[in-house]
């Protein structure tokens, strides 16, 4: 996990908080600052700003933080500004592949950088993290038939250095993923083997869980909500933890959802699909019989 996008997600996390508890609007902490709202919203959403310390310091006097709070959250930035110095930027990798992400989907990658528990249910396609390159190759072709060579390595490179924190261990991934994930015939019979098999493989490992969701049970929450992805934090430095998100992706549009009654509704619908679910080992048994059916 990069050191400086956790505990710049815990500035964030800190600097909301102070805000909220002032009773202080994101314009009002701008104009206080002469700066646009998109600056707070960017400060609080754990994104890089031009902010200086003494303008940080002067939000908190706007804020009327304590001399306690004060200090935890300049020894926040200070460690920010180290971290970045020792990285070289303030950038995660992915903002090397800008050219072959949506903006939109730039929120997500950062987001999953900090995250250390993801729950993801998908009742279509293997998820992405869980993607093998010849899967994910075959779907980027579904999206995009006349992508370039040159571009769609690029994209598998992106994949690629977003699956390395699933051999660093310090992020859990729980997939859930309908029996029709199974069924649909992606890229063909050798595509579907090689990528089942992964999947199977990677559901070994302490910090991946997969389970199935067979055909035939009865009526579930799965059934009526989108796919989507649930993303939970460590908790920071500041002792306090950033409050999970909720990602949705459509066909045309993608949303993100913090508010506690709607994050709520999804923990629900969470517990639902862990009641029907396969067990681990089904799963995994389960895979490993689809993928030989596919290589026949």
């Amino acid at each position: 996990m990069a050191g400086s996008t956790v505990t710049r997600m815990d500035l964030a996390t800190v600097m909301k908080r102070l805000r909220l508890e002032a009773g202080k609007v994101p314009l009002a902490a701008a104009t206080h600052l002469d700066k646009s709202r998109q600056v707070i919203v960017r400060l609080e959403d754990g994104r890089p700003t031009s902010l200086s310390r003494p303008q940080i310091e002067s939000l908190l006097d706007f804020y009327g933080a304590s001399a306690e709070v004060r200090a935890s959250v300049l020894g926040l930035w200070n460690e920010v500004k180290k971290e970045d110095r020792e990285r070289g930027d303030s950038r995660g990798f992915w903002t090397e592949y800008t050219d072959q992400i949506s903006p939109q989907f730039d929120r997500y990658l950062r987001l999953e950088e900090s995250a250390d528990h993801i729950v993801a249910y998908h009742p279509v396609i293997v998820p992405g993290l869980l993607q093998g390159p010849d899967y994910r190759r075959a779907i980027i072709k579904i999206d995009s038939s006349a992508l370039s060579a040159v571009d769609m390595e690029r994209r598998l490179e992106l994949t690629a250095r977003r699956q390395v924190r699933l051999s660093e261990g310090d992020l859990r991934v729980e997939a859930f993923l309908s029996e029709a994930v199974l069924r649909n015939q992606v890229g063909g019979p050798f595509v579907m083997a090689t990528q089942l098999r992964w999947v199977a493989e990677l559901s070994e490992r302490a910090n991946i869980t997969v389970r199935i969701i067979e055909f035939g049970i009865p009526s579930h929450q799965g059934l009526t909500v989108s796919p989507f992805t649930r993303l939970g934090f460590p908790p920071g430095v500041s002792g306090l933890t950033k409050p999970s998100v909720v990602y949705v992706e459509s066909a045309f549009a993608i949303s993100y959802h913090e508010r506690e009654p709607v994050v709520s509704r999804y923990e629900e619908a969470i517990s639902a699909l862990r009641s029907v679910a396969l067990t681990e080992t089904d799963t995994s048994e389960y895979l490993v019989r689809m993928a030989k059916e596919y290589a026949q």
